[in-house]
Order: C-alpha cells, then structure tokens, then sequence
C-alpha cells in the first residue's frame, strides 16, 4: 500500500467549483506509473461510490452523475491527480477518497469533506 494526501476539499455553493488533489509522496515513480488512480466518495448514510478513475495510460472513466460536471487528470512527474469539479450540486456534498488500485493492491486517502451548500 502507498499513504496519499488529499487537499481542496471544502464549502461551496451551488454552481460553484472546487479542484481536489491527491499526491503519493512516498511512492517510486517506476511503479506509480502503473497505477489505476481514482476517486471515490462517500455521503451520510450511503455506501461509498465511484466517481472518477483514470488508468496509467490516462484513460478516463466518469460515474454518470459526474459526466461533463467534473474531470480526472494525472501528472506522473509529480505523483499526484487531481478532481476538478465544476457545475457542483448539493448532492455531490460527501466525503471524497482518492484511492490507488496497483494490480489489486488498494490504497485509500484519509478523504476530504465537500460541502455544496447555500
């Protein structure tokens, strides 16, 4: 497993935009280059949920009630990922994940709280 630190989250209203990032610190670049990095979220009372992942080869997938809103992206070079979140709803208020899949192997950040809110 490799620790990864998010930051970005925070309060916002709707409509609104927040960029969330995840960094890898401690990882060796040779390997975070082969992995499958991703962010998922989690609000009160419901199961955590996919929202976005993006492969070492940059391919994208979206959760449909993020598609065209929100945009993964990776730099290599830098270890790290990003969420940029546009067009934000109360309903994507939770607590967001980055999350690390190395052939199976899983990583989860401590999260970061979004609140989307007047």
């Amino acid at each position: 497993q490799v620790p990864l630190v998010e930051s970005g989250g925070g309060l916002v209203q709707p409509g609104g935009s927040l960029r969330l990032s995840c960094r890898a610190p401690r990882a060796i670049f040779s390997t975070f280059i082969t992995y499958t990095m991703g962010w998922y979220r989690q609000a009160p009372g419901k199961q955590r949920e996919l929202v976005a992942t993006i492969t070492n080869r940059g391919s994208a997938n979206y959760a449909d009630s993020v598609k065209g809103r929100f945009a993964i992206s990776r730099d290599n070079s830098r270890k790290t990922i990003w969420l940029q979140m546009n067009s934000l709803k109360p309903e994507d208020t939770a607590i967001y994940y980055c999350n690390a899949d190395q052939s199976g192997s899983i990583s989860w950040g401590q999260g970061t709280q979004v609140t989307v809110s007047s």
